[in-house]
């Protein structure tokens, strides 16, 4: 885990407030990364399955594996 989350930096108000976070580039692209991934698989989640047998089949039949 990057440095920057497992200890993040904030920025207050005048009354000590945090308002903001300070993250590395790094730190935020794998964020987003992240929140993009739960979006896939919450869009996803009503699909319907298929056996990794069926998978398998199905991408030898398209021609790949």
């Amino acid at each position: 885990m990057d440095a920057a989350i497992s200890h993040p930096q904030y920025i207050t108000d005048d009354e000590g407030h945090k308002t903001a976070v300070i993250l590395s580039i790094d730190a935020y692209t794998e964020l987003l990364e992240d929140l993009s991934d739960l979006a896939a698989v919450a869009e996803r989640r009503n699909e319907d399955t298929v056996s990794h047998k069926d998978l398998l089949e199905s991408l030898k039949a398209d021609g790949l594996l």
